[in-house]
């Protein structure tokens, strides 16, 4: 999100959300009171059954795109300004340790959704809305989008979300959904 807009907000509306959000995480499930084992791998060895939600059954997984633990973030921090935008991104790894979540859980779809997320995280989000602004239809030119999907793979490792704008321009083209040069 902009800049601009984060200086914006009103500290009672960053309240609101921060508190609604540790009132959903809380309502996820019981806390477990036994230590967890051993830090998961990106290789999908966490569980629907025993590892979620993350923030209660695998706290010591979640951080901050700043490196901060979901501990260190609190409505007290936040409210004496404590806590920056980058204090509350997501970062990578939390959405794979949840495309890992999906998959046990039998969600393949929101497993991959979940991985095209963790792979947007290297994208500037003023980039993120540029690009999902011009793949509406009749917006680009088919070589427009394959452009747009090299720059995913190529710029940001975004391998995964190439690979969909590439499948996009095709389906545009044979949809006549395409600008025209």
């Amino acid at each position: 999100m902009a800049q601009s807009q984060q200086d914006n907000m009103a500290p009672d509306a960053i309240a609101a959300m921060v508190k609604q959000v540790l009132a959903s995480m809380n309502q996820g499930g019981t806390q477990s009171t036994a230590p967890s084992s051993a830090p998961a791998q990106s290789s999908g060895h966490l569980d629907a059954q025993k590892d979620y939600p993350l923030a209660t059954k695998r706290p010591d997984l979640v951080k901050s795109a700043s490196g901060l633990q979901l501990k260190d973030i609190t409505l007290e921090k936040v409210v004496a300004g404590q806590i920056k935008f980058e204090d509350i991104k997501i970062r990578p790894e939390s959405l794979e340790y949840q495309a890992q979540i999906a998959e046990s859980a039998g969600r393949p779809h929101l497993a991959a959704n979940m991985r095209r997320a963790a792979e947007l995280t290297r994208v500037p989000d003023a980039r993120v809305l540029e690009i999902y602004n011009s793949l509406r239809p009749y917006r680009c030119t088919k070589q427009e989008m394959l452009d747009i999907a090299a720059e995913l793979e190529n710029q940001y490792q975004a391998k995964i979300c190439a690979a969909l704008v590439r499948e996009a321009a095709e389906v545009y083209e044979k949809a006549g959904r395409l600008k025209t040069a």
